[in-house]
């Protein structure tokens, strides 16, 4: 495990490889799942965290955590996928962790992206969560361009869930689950910015040199709506997991 050093509130653990950040993020919620069985988790979806859900369903196999009070909204959803569609993030979460696990499908929250009235669904979406008591951990990704959730660069800080267009970065980096460009939808619905920041707790995790410039507007940069992320710097609890390639821009001091 790498070091760790606070970055004003921020706090940072450069790990050497993606499978160390994953486990050392697993470890993280499994001790919030622990200490307060009834936490509200925060969830998100895509390449980045997919091990991380691996892991902790290891540590539940293995521990015997329960699930079964916990209860989660997921970040965001692709406006116009039915949830058995294979690319739709209500699947890959239902895939990946949730029937793996003893969660209360109840208990269990993610935008529909095939709500007739989205404007309502995300009202709703913000209504459920404070409902709940608000999240408790929130696990982030980041874009390249330094997007967190579907909140795109210029996004609007005090954003609640909404609905939003896509960039074009976000669409050609997400092709890949895709058969075809063309088939990546264009606009989804996504957890706030505002709404993440309310969080208690958040986890933000990234790997790969791709993301070493997201990571570094994100740490060190100007708190901008231009970079999503940034906003994180104000945020009262925030720990970024990161691996070596993904940290290659920032300050030594963080790294050595």
């Amino acid at each position: 495990m790498g070091n760790r050093k606070g970055c004003e509130k921020m706090q940072i653990i450069i790990t050497d490889s993606y499978e160390e950040m994953s486990m050392a993020a697993a470890k993280i919620a499994a001790g919030q799942i622990y200490f307060k069985p009834s936490s509200v988790l925060g969830l998100a979806t895509g390449s980045t965290p997919l091990l991380m859900y691996k892991k902790l369903v290891e540590i539940y196999k293995n521990i015997d955590i329960d699930f079964s009070h916990i209860i989660s909204f997921n970040l965001d959803e692709y406006i116009g996928l039915a949830q058995n569609n294979q690319q739709s993030y209500y699947y890959f979460m239902q895939e990946n962790f949730f029937r793996h696990i003893n969660i209360n499908i109840d208990n269990i929250h993610i935008p529909n992206g095939m709500a007739e009235d989205i404007t309502k669904e995300c009202a709703d979406y913000d209504n459920m969560i404070k409902a709940a008591g608000g999240i408790d951990l929130q696990i982030l990704g980041i874009g390249q361009n330094a997007h967190i959730g579907f909140n795109e660069p210029d996004i609007k800080f005090e954003a609640t869930t909404h609905a939003v267009e896509l960039d074009n970065d976000t669409i050609a980096a997400n092709a890949r689950f895709f058969a075809d460009e063309k088939d990546v939808p264009r606009r989804a619905i996504s957890m706030g910015i505002k709404t993440i920041m309310l969080a208690k707790k958040v986890v933000l995790l990234a790997n790969g040199s791709n993301k070493a410039e997201a990571v570094y507007k994100a740490v060190c940069g100007k708190i901008t709506p231009a970079a999503p992320a940034s906003i994180l710097q104000l945020h009262r609890d925030v720990m970024m997991i990161v691996d070596r390639k993904a940290s290659a821009l920032l300050p030594k001091e963080l790294c050595n």
